[in-house]
């Protein structure tokens, strides 16, 4: 007796199970819905990258030598044209002295070598006259032309002469001027990479050269960030943006895009070696109070590349790829009648959490907008339940 009737509620319990099922099923899978209207949409493109000086100069010397005196440490705030460091000027004053002493010996020359001149253009002037009158012979009129055209020929080689050493005084004393160095520009000495005692060394084809220090406005600065391929194509010049920096989360700094790359970043030998999307500095010059910005500090660009006002939008993630007639188009699903249509779209700008729509959907549509799991396999013409709206805390 028992059992049967153990086995009367099994029955029953089956029996209410599949009717709560078949009224589900009736009613369609549960989805929730937003409304269309219009909005305004800002698309942006990300970067990361470094805070920079806007003037950052390198200093290096243009003259070998050792280094005997340098007159500020990193940190200090320097003007322009302020002692900031000396290279051994011995050699370089001796090299002047040298060049100086061999013009004064040439001018000295030249001195000896004019009277020369004039004695010989007399003594020809006077052998010509003399010569047309029959008085002196032939061979003497020629070797007063001949001294007279000696002589000339000195002066003129003397003259060239003192023009070369000329030169060398100069070259010289650029060179002796070249051991006192100053500051470039107003600013701060951010890196101080040599020592007293230390030698500079002049770059070649091969060697860079000795970087002594440098020498940055902080004043003026710029994040340099790095921009993936497949967006750089839509930043510009003048375009506007705001940095984040890691230091200062609180904060937004804003700027212009002063400078977009034509070519990626370089490859080291790791990367190259593997697959990697490249990527491309852009340039963007900060306005306003950036005392507080330190060079080499982590920064984000925000770069505002396109902006739409007054446009239809829905959620990125109400869009979804579906197959019409053998090809795939993008769209999303709307409700009508308690069913789900596929309604493909033309997107226009993408914003930071909604797409432009320019064609396909009506202000107003209710636009199928979750959850994913059921977008992933909603099909057209399915039947669904838009979930309420709860309000409050549970």
């Amino acid at each position: 007796m028992k059992k049967a009737i153990w086995i009367s509620i099994g029955i029953l319990l089956a029996i209410a199970v599949i009717i709560l099922n078949v009224k589900r099923s009736n009613s369609g899978v549960k989805v929730r819905v937003q409304k269309i209207k219009r909005t305004n949409l800002v698309s942006i493109v990300e970067g990361t990258g470094e805070i920079k000086p806007t003037k950052n100069v390198e200093i290096s010397a243009d003259i070998s030598g050792k280094i005997v005196k340098i007159g500020v440490k990193e940190g200090d705030r320097v003007k322009k044209g302020q002692f900031l460091l000396q290279i051994d000027p011995s050699l370089y004053r001796a090299e002047l002295e040298s060049a100086q002493a061999s013009l004064k010996a040439t001018e000295a020359q030249l001195i000896q070598s004019e009277a020369a001149y004039e004695v010989a253009k007399k003594n020809y002037e006077r052998a010509k006259k003399l010569f047309a009158k029959g008085i002196i012979s032939q061979e003497e009129f020629l070797k007063a032309e001949a001294d007279f055209k000696s002589s000339l020929s000195s002066l003129k080689a003397l003259k060239f002469r003192i023009k070369q050493n000329e030169a060398q005084v100069r070259s010289a004393q650029e060179k002796l001027k070249k051991t006192l160095i100053t500051s470039p520009v107003d600013g701060v000495v951010t890196s101080l990479n040599v020592e007293e005692g230390e030698v500079a060394i002049i770059g070649t084809m091969n060697n860079p050269g000795t970087i002594l220090l440098t020498v940055a406005d902080l004043s003026q600065m710029q994040a340099e960030v790095w921009v993936d391929e497949t967006d750089i194509v839509k930043v510009r010049k003048g375009q506007k943006a705001t940095v984040e920096v890691d230091a200062f989360p609180e904060e937004k700094f804003h700027g212009v895009v002063t400078e977009v790359g034509s070519s990626p970043q370089q490859e080291t030998a790791l990367s190259s070696s593997q697959e990697q999307a490249k990527e491309y500095k852009v340039v963007i010059v900060l306005k306003g109070d950036v005392k507080k910005l330190k060079p080499g500090l982590t920064a984000t660009g925000r770069i505002q590349v396109a902006k739409a006002d007054n446009v239809l939008a829905v959620p990125i993630s109400s869009l979804v790829v579906r197959k019409i007639k053998g090809k795939e188009r993008e769209g999303v699903f709307v409700v009508e009648g308690g069913v789900a249509r596929f309604r493909p779209i033309e997107k226009g700008i993408m914003g930071e959490m909604e797409v432009e729509v320019r064609s396909g959907l009506k202000e107003g549509a209710q636009v199928i907008i979750g959850p994913f799991k059921v977008l992933r396999i909603l099909k057209d013409g399915q039947r669904v339940m838009v979930e309420k709206k709860k309000f409050g805390r549970k």
